[in-house]
């Protein structure tokens, strides 16, 4: 190992030096990967949702957040919009896998794809990305 942190020489060594000689290898190739499409679920439960349905677009960035002491659900996941507003969950039926991946400290979030008004109900349909 002490012979790739000499300076002077040519080829990988070169690759890996960073500023004043110490080794510096390169941050991995990032990149979302699509998962899962699917809809925000309990929106009927959000006060407020029929005021914010209006500002809500496609493509628009959902945070996820686990709350593993839900009453109701031990792997849910919250959605909430890029301003901390929560606007569901994402659905029972949907998300074992995507609470285990988030416990195992894997970043997963949302894209809106479309919405649908039928009276005060909203239904908000999203796409689910990992982030590698």
């Amino acid at each position: 190992m002490g012979d790739l942190v000499k300076s002077g020489g040519n080829g990988l060594v070169g690759l890996l030096h960073g500023k004043g000689g110490e080794l510096s290898i390169p941050k991995p190739f990032e990149k979302d990967i699509f998962l899962f499409d699917t809809y925000v679920a309990g929106t009927t439960h959000i006060e407020g949702i029929e005021e914010l349905e209006p500002h809500l677009n496609n493509d628009d960035r959902l945070e996820f957040f686990r709350e593993p002491d839900n009453r109701y659900d031990k792997q849910a996941i919250v959605i909430k919009t890029v301003d901390g507003v929560k606007i569901g969950y994402v659905p029972k039926q949907d998300n074992v896998i995507f609470a285990r991946l988030m416990d195992a400290g894997k970043l997963l979030f949302g894209k809106i794809t479309s919405e649908e008004k039928k009276g005060s109900w909203v239904k908000i349909y999203i796409k689910v990305f990992l982030h590698e």
